[in-house]
């Protein structure tokens, strides 16, 4: 009987109202006071029905709840033979639960969105070599998949065959299509725009980068902040004292009326609503713009942080070094061939770009490498001994480097290159300058966190300190550290901490995961990997920096959706508990209707989080692709 009547909950309140109307009806239109009492009467005996269950239910737990404090005053309205203030507060309780949750339901658009995002089906390809449509549940690892325009990705694969331009809106939050081809990884709710692909299943069902994000987005938004948390301790102790407060009242004025209406009056409803609102309304424009925030915690704390660590490669540049500058001694043809024959074993990124540089070259026969930690690569080509390196193999492998060659060394260092020497038979033949691309607009995106509020903008890297340094200057940064090992970032990161500053860090998910998981803050710049979901507590889907300025605005914008809900709600609590005792207007239906309204002020008010952006951000699509700056 009981959950017949909280199903019907909707029906009830459509039905109480209606009984409302027509009594005053036939008290203003007829002056039938009988049909007027009883009408009301059946009006209040229904509404308080399901909110008398909900405080039951609450009773049974020992929590003093919202409903209980409106069933006793219905209660004490109902025997003082008050009918038409018991109905409309049974009334207004219910109308005003029924806004409530069809307006907080809107904040949850998000995770919906994605949720509605998820694929459902696949075409597999069957023994026969054709492909059949099958249940997502269906595929397996390693499983050929066909995608046609217009479908989702079923799974996160890697292209086998074909190529087309994928939405990848859903992952990263950007709405630029991306080409794939042969090789390309795809995930999982992406939308291939053009074109028929085939593919390999990599991971599927809740394993794709697409089923953690929804995960992850769920736990986010049903996670507890500390203000929260606060909150809900404040209640289990408020509620009670308005019932002692309401009693004291009874108790010294004999005025059963004063006491029942102040029982109305406090109710924390607002209080109670208002910062879960700001928390899931955040976190889900989060969600749409590429920025997965890992939970109510992480709020507080971001809002709040004074330094922003950087990792250098593949955070602030690009990661894909290229040959900046180059210097030979002697014949430049002939030492290209030993130095692209020796490149070519190995699968390098500062092997892979020289190799770039040099194009298509004739190669000679490597009969023997040897790879040198930390050093390079000596190896033995067409009768002669070959080492490629830094300036410490050279030295180990008795290289003369005469003034010149120092200079040039020098010149290319300050001018942040990682260096490549090649010699050949103990004689040095190439310098080599190579250095990474700084990302496109990464120096707009500091600006807009300095202007947020952050006070130190730091870069650790364990390249050299030249290199470092170039960074820092180009980018304004407060400091540059080079020559670190992932524990010397920790370290650093620590004595930060140990200031009392609330750190954040910023890195590619990857060799830094233990400062990730020490700061205050780990921020990866994930493209969506395992490891950067799991290990930080704010991941940037596309690693886009732009995400970064959002992110921390967002936050701010949360903590002080947060702060304004949590004013409203206890002022107009104040207000109403002052105007009973100091004014002669102020009643229970007043009381009741104010306090819904600030119930819907507050939902309304962080539902404005859902369209936030940080003012003067760029759009989704831009304009004008932004162009690729080296460190020059």
């Amino acid at each position: 009987m009981q959950r017949l009547i909280l199903s019907k909950k909707n029906q009830i309140t459509f039905i109480s109202g209606l009984l409302i109307v027509l009594a005053f009806i036939a008290r203003l239109g007829f002056e039938n006071m009988e049909v007027f009492n009883v009408t009301l009467i059946i009006a209040s005996l229904l509404g308080v029905a399901p909110i008398a269950i909900q405080a039951y239910g609450a009773l049974r737990v020992k929590v003093v709840s919202i409903d209980v404090l409106v069933t006793i005053a219905v209660g004490g309205a109902f025997l003082i033979q008050n009918y038409e203030e018991s109905a409309i507060v049974t009334f207004l309780f219910l109308f005003g639960a029924w806004l409530e949750a069809r307006t907080l339901n809107s904040t949850r658009t998000a995770i919906r969105e994605l949720t509605e995002m998820a694929p459902e089906v696949a075409f597999k390809q069957m023994e026969n070599g054709e492909f059949e449509e099958v249940d997502i549940w269906d595929v397996d690892e390693g499983d050929i998949l066909q995608v046609r325009t217009g479908a989702k990705v079923p799974v996160d694969g890697t292209v086998v065959m074909g190529e087309g331009h994928i939405n990848e809106a859903s992952i990263t939050g950007e709405a630029d299509p991306v080409r794939k081809s042969e090789k390309s990884g795809v995930f999982a709710g992406t939308i291939l725009e053009n074109g028929t692909i085939q593919i390999v299943a990599d991971r599927v069902g809740e394993e794709t980068t697409f089923g953690k994000i929804i995960e992850l987005v769920e736990e986010a938004q049903d996670s507890k902040s500390e203000a929260e948390r606060f909150i809900d301790r404040f209640s289990q102790w408020y509620t009670p004292s308005v019932l002692v407060l309401a009693f004291v009242v009874w108790l010294f004025s004999q005025n059963i009326e004063l006491a029942i209406t102040i029982l109305v009056l406090g109710c924390p409803g607002a209080l109670v609503i208002g910062v879960p609102v700001s928390n899931v309304a955040g976190i889900g424009n989060g969600a749409r713009h590429g920025v997965l925030l890992k939970g109510s915690e992480v709020i507080g704390d971001f809002s709040k942080v004074d330094s922003i660590l950087f990792d250098k490669t593949g955070t602030l540049t690009v990661g894909n070094p290229e040959v900046a500058e180059t210097k030979t001694y002697g014949d430049e043809a002939e030492t290209m061939k030993y130095l692209a024959s020796v490149e070519a074993e190995s699968d390098h990124p500062l092997a892979k770009a020289i190799l770039k540089k040099i194009g298509e070259i004739e190669l000679f026969n490597v009969d023997e490498t040897d790879v040198v930690k930390g050093g390079g690569i000596v190896a033995e080509v067409n009768g002669k001994r070959v080492a490629v390196g830094n300036v410490a193999l050279m030295e180990k492998e008795s290289v003369e480097l005469n003034t010149q060659a120092h200079q040039d060394i020098a010149e290319f260092e300050q001018r942040g290159n990682s260096l490549v020497l090649t010699a050949i038979d103990g004689e040095l033949k190439s310098l080599l300058g190579i250095r990474d691309q700084i990302r496109p607009g990464v120096k707009e995106d500091l600006q807009a966190l300095k202007d947020l509020g952050v006070q130190n903008l730091i870069v650790l890297s364990g390249d050299n300190q030249g290199t470092v340094d170039l960074v820092a200057k180009e980018l304004g940064l407060t400091e540059a550290h080079g020559h670190l090992l992932p524990e010397d970032k920790s370290e650093y990161l620590k004595s930060l901490q140990e200031q009392g500053q609330i750190v954040a860090f910023v890195g590619d998910g990857v060799n830094d995961s233990p400062s990730l998981a020490l700061a205050d803050i780990g921020i990866a710049m994930g493209s969506g990997t395992d490891v950067a979901i799991e290990t930080s507590d704010v991941v940037l889907m596309n690693s886009d920096m732009s995400r970064l300025p959002h992110a921390l605005g967002l936050t701010k914008s949360i903590s002080r959706n947060m702060v304004q809900n949590i004013l409203i709600a206890v002022g107009v609590v104040l207000v109403l508990l002052f105007s009973v005792f100091f004014s002669d207007w102020m009643n229970m239906s007043i009381g009741m209707f104010v306090h819904e309204a600030s119930i819907l002020v507050v939902i309304l008010n962080g539902m404005r989080l859902l369209s936030y952006r940080l003012k003067g951000q760029q759009t989704e699509v831009d304009s004008e692709p932004k162009a690729v700056r080296t460190m020059e």
